[in-house]
């Protein structure tokens, strides 16, 4: 007795496509993706990994021969950069500009931002316009007129001028960032506030911030990334080496018949430690912030 298979039926018919195609196809595709990631991420940290390296040369010209550090690696350059020069006090001055920036820009930036989102005033339109059009210009041309403005205000060589040169660098781009990212938030939240008692300030800090914390994390890593790599003001506006910043501080390593690359090296992988650490605080915000601060205007 033979039995009859049931007849097959086309895939096209049936509106299902073949399993094992279809893995195939999968795994092809997973893995161009991952090589192309793969080579993104080289490319990405080579410049990282090449600088520690050079950093573990002990002569100042190991840069030209790469292959002679390999037998002669050590930790010298970062036993004397942090003994023998002013590393801590470049470094203790970039943390009081930086966390500086960054708290006082975040809290104007966030300010102005929550305002512009919320309010209506006259010129409301034009405002985030003007913040963006403060960011055309090239340092080159606002460096004198800044230069005499800080003079005359007596911050020439202080903490505090720095601080707010860099905010005004700072706030334009994170209020309009984070004015992009307060639309999102329902404005019912706003008309719950105030049902409960709170004004405008008292809504804004204890709902709406809470709420923002994202936008807020991006435009914090913004303001100190601003600060802490920045080196043409810092260079002209901080006049004494108590006061140099660590941007400015590299500068001492090169001079015009000398210029020791295995310092500036171990200096630059020491300087990207705090950095990190900052970025992998705020990573698992800077995703949903960018994300949500870009879909609004």
């Amino acid at each position: 007795m033979t039995t009859v298979s049931p007849p097959q039926v086309p895939s096209a018919l049936t509106g299902q496509t073949p399993v094992r195609p279809l893995r195939k196809r999968r795994r092809s595709a997973s893995a161009g993706l991952h090589a192309g990631l793969s080579i993104c991420a080289f490319i990405a940290v080579f410049p990282i990994l090449w600088i520690f390296y050079i950093s573990l040369g002990p002569d100042k010209n190991d840069y030209q021969h790469p292959s002679r550090i390999l037998d002669n690696i050590t930790f010298d350059n970062y036993s004397y950069v942090l003994q023998h020069t002013g590393f801590g006090t470049w470094m203790m001055n970039s943390l009081i500009v930086a966390f500086g920036t960054m708290l006082i820009g975040v809290l104007i930036a966030a300010s102005a931002a929550y305002a512009v989102s919320r309010m209506k005033f006259l010129g409301r339109g034009s405002l985030m316009y003007t913040f963006l059009l403060t960011q055309m210009f090239p340092v080159a041309v606002l460096m004198v007129p800044l230069y005499k403005i800080m003079g005359g205000l007596g911050l020439l060589d202080t903490y505090g001028g720095l601080i707010v040169i860099y905010c005004s660098t700072a706030v334009p781009y994170c209020a309009w960032l984070l004015k992009g990212y307060f639309d999102t938030i329902p404005v019912d939240i706003d008309e719950a506030g105030r049902i409960d008692g709170l004004n405008p300030f008292g809504t804004f800090w204890r709902l709406i911030l809470p709420l923002a914390r994202p936008g807020l994390a991006v435009a914090a890593f913004y303001s100190f990334i601003t600060a802490w790599g920045e080196v043409a003001f810092a260079s002209k506006f901080m006049l004494t080496e108590e006061r140099y910043t660590l941007a400015v501080g590299l500068q001492t390593y090169i001079s015009q018949f000398n210029s020791q690359w295995n310092l500036l090296a171990a200096t630059s992988v020491l300087i990207a430690i705090p950095a990190g650490a900052v970025f992998y605080v705020a990573q698992k915000h800077l995703v949903a912030g960018l994300t949500a601060g870009g879909t609004k205007s």
